[in-house]
């Protein structure tokens, strides 16, 4: 039997630190529980929860990938692997632009 241990961690920079401290409480709060879901559960399992959703993004942000926090505010995130440990790089979290 074999068995694979898929390790997540979600990284930050100052910039996205910034972003938090001007950012409504609730919103915060969400962006934690989303850090913690991905850390304690894995990304296949958070991508499957519908509230996230999860997504691909196109044109000038191919690569990155965006989940909703709430319905006004987004994470924007690359996926990376280092030593065999999953990481998922944040480096936006801001509000969504539907006048696209």
């Amino acid at each position: 039997m074999e068995y694979k241990c898929l390790m997540w961690r979600v990284r930050w920079e100052r910039r996205v630190e910034k972003q938090l401290d001007t950012l409504p409480e609730y919103v915060v709060g969400s962006f934690f529980d989303w850090v913690r879901a991905v850390e304690r559960d894995g990304m296949d399992a958070v991508r499957k929860l519908p509230g996230y959703h999860d997504e691909r993004l196109k044109g000038q942000l191919r690569g990155a990938r965006s989940v909703r926090l709430t319905l006004a505010y987004r994470v924007l995130y690359f996926q990376t692997t280092e030593l065999g440990i999953k990481i998922a790089q944040v480096t936006r979290v801001s509000k969504h632009d539907y006048k696209k």
